[in-house]
């Protein structure tokens, strides 16, 4: 069962407190509730700093848009006035996004040189098991909240974005013409918690995740220039970066710690026609019950890059267990015709669950 997600258009000329207006309106009551959820969960996980977090967030948070870099101090701020949240509230809603997605990320090139980029997004990983329906609470909650975002300037396409409604960072989005950008979340012991934390106390050397990725899209404009940017700025949190050029062999992982770059994995040292990422660093295994890349790296090499193209790929995101309780959606980008098309994604019985 897959449903085309719906788009939504923001006008970058607007002033920042009034781009996410009408859908912070929209989707109010739902990124309440879903905020609701996230916290409850976060609780019952006990994991005492993130409890901290969210308490000190809630009580000083609306004096915090200044400690945020601009436009999304204003952009945060514009979305609490619109949804009734406050401005802590949303900052909290934002911050789940940077530290809880597991996810797929594939580049691959066919034989004509064209490069295509897909993604499969997970979350909610620990939030909430359903034991009578076999879901996840928290990854059923997201699906409706899930669109396109076409990011526009003048009237013209900038780029374009998947988006959970209310969440103003970036983790899948494609830059017609120049490149494509997935993040995978990393998870290391000097994790996105100890940046967010260091943030709260006025240690701010490093960006959030989600506003570097949406800077990257808004001033670089090449494969080349995107891949410095992501690889050299100090951030929150650790991450993978998948990027997708528009020439050949134009497709890298970047695997970020807080402070730099780790390694850089270009396509070609990769499976020369493809490059595949999940949640773990490419040159170690990956945790036993969570093995998504060995069954992901078979199904493209079963396809062969005869096949590279959307059916052959959207089939291998729609294999078990790459496909999972987890999985919210399935994106598709295709850089030189500018597509971005966005897949709900349901894993019927029987299912992994992450």
């Amino acid at each position: 069962m897959h449903h085309l997600v719906p788009t939504y258009v923001l006008n970058l000329d607007l002033p920042p407190t009034q781009r996410w207006q009408n859908l912070a309106k929209d989707k109010g009551s739902q990124i309440k509730t879903l905020l609701k959820k996230f916290i409850e969960f976060a609780e019952d996980f006990g994991n005492g700093t993130v409890n901290t977090i969210i308490n000190y967030l809630n009580k000083q948070g609306d004096s915090m848009d200044t400690t945020l870099p601009q436009p999304y101090a204003d952009e945060m701020r514009g979305i609490a006035t619109a949804s009734g949240l406050g401005l802590g509230e949303v900052i909290i809603y934002n911050l789940f996004y940077e530290v809880f997605t597991v996810c797929t990320s594939i580049v691959a090139e066919d034989n004509t040189g064209k490069l295509f980029h897909a993604r499969n997004l997970d979350f909610g990983l620990f939030l909430g098991w359903d034991i009578k329906n076999h879901t996840w609470e928290i990854t059923e909650a997201l699906r409706p909240m899930i669109l396109n975002v076409d990011y526009q300037k003048g009237g013209k396409t900038v780029f374009k974005a998947v988006h959970y409604a209310g969440y103003i960072g970036i983790l899948t989005a494609i830059k017609p013409g120049v490149f494509t950008l997935s993040m995978n979340e990393r998870f290391d012991l000097n994790g996105g918690f100890i940046g967010i934390i260091e943030w709260i106390l006025g240690l701010r050397s490093g960006q959030w995740m989600g506003f570097l990725t949406r800077d990257t899209f808004l001033y670089s404009n090449s494969y080349e220039e995107a891949k410095k940017n992501l690889t050299m700025t100090q951030m929150l949190a650790p991450a993978y970066f998948i990027v997708g050029g528009n020439s050949t062999r134009q497709g890298c992982v970047i695997t970020r710690d807080r402070n730099k770059a780790v390694d850089v994995w270009n396509m070609a040292d990769a499976g020369k026609w493809y490059i595949l990422e999940t949640n773990y660093d490419h040159w170690k295994s990956p945790l036993f019950i969570d093995d998504r890349r060995t069954p992901a790296n078979r199904c493209m090499q079963n396809m062969t890059q005869n096949n590279v193209g959307w059916p052959g790929i959207f089939n291998v995101l729609s294999s078990k267990p790459v496909l999972n309780k987890l999985t919210t959606y399935t994106a598709l980008m295709q850089v030189n015709a500018g597509t971005l098309e966005t897949w709900l994604q349901y894993c019927p019985d029987p299912c992994w669950p992450f």
